[in-house]
């Protein structure tokens, strides 16, 4: 199987594999530096265009390979999800909802919205993925649109509740049942402890419209795919932000 059918089935599917990242020593970093810089490339055909990232292309030499000579776990941090897109739109369009806050990123892959946030002026960004190669990535992606390196933790965050947070992130991360309602539970008790502002972008998945706590969400704005993410995302034409509210409320905040 090819490494971008595999990555394309995932897409297709709206589910990723259970699959536990690769750990990687810190000696590896400037030679995984070297491997991410060799195979993807800088890209800005996307819903944010002002900011270039490190993806995985048809141009790129494992795009049309084999998926097991790719030598680490599938590679979605080189992907630009949708729901990602409009999540790091949204901020850009409306820097105030990030700025002088403390935002943490979930799942936060090639670490896009992370860096929005950056740019909109929040105080303190925390990204989080738990795959360490999305970690370098984004470092590296940061270095590309010229700001200061983030901060990036490679444990799962889900459940934490001690550190609060001015917003919460999640972009694509309601594409299986059973983390749905894991983060459904964490975000919850969150909101309650803490108040904090909870934003999810999604493009319409299954497990995410059959999600059971539909009264929890809000939407916030809905965004037009550029072609390129139609094409990729199997014609899917638009995304959207949703805001997570307080599990007690039904129909508004």
């Amino acid at each position: 199987m090819l490494l971008c059918t595999r990555l394309a089935g995932a897409a297709l599917r709206w589910r990723l594999p259970p699959r536990h990242p690769r750990q990687l020593s810190g000696a590896a970093a400037p030679d995984l530096r070297a491997f991410i810089a060799g195979n993807t490339e800088p890209v800005r055909e996307h819903l944010t265009p002002e900011m270039s990232l490190r993806l995985l292309t048809p141009r790129c030499r494992f795009w049309s390979q084999p998926a097991h000579l790719w030598p680490f776990s599938d590679p979605y941090w080189a992907i630009y999800w949708p729901g990602g897109q409009a999540l790091s739109r949204y901020l850009l369009d409306f820097p105030a909802v990030t700025r002088s806050k403390r935002v943490l990123d979930v799942g936060s892959g090639c670490g896009a919205s992370a860096i929005a946030a950056s740019m909109s002026g929040a105080s303190h960004v925390l990204a989080n993925d738990i795959d360490p190669v999305a970690a370098v990535s984004i470092q590296m992606n940061c270095e590309l649109n010229k700001i200061p390196p983030l901060l990036v933790a490679t444990e799962s965050l889900v459940g934490k509740m001690e550190e609060k947070w001015d917003v919460i992130l999640l972009g694509d991360m309601f594409y299986d049942e059973e983390l749905a309602a894991s983060l459904h539970n964490w975000l919850t008790g969150y909101k309650q402890l803490h108040g904090s502002e909870i934003l999810i972008g999604d493009p319409g998945r299954s497990q995410f419209t059959h999600y059971a706590a539909q009264n929890c969400l809000q939407k916030v704005i809905e965004y037009e795919l550029p072609e390129t993410s139609r094409q990729e995302n199997y014609g899917l034409t638009s995304s959207s932000v949703w805001r997570f509210l307080s599990s007690d409320i039904t129909g508004q905040e």
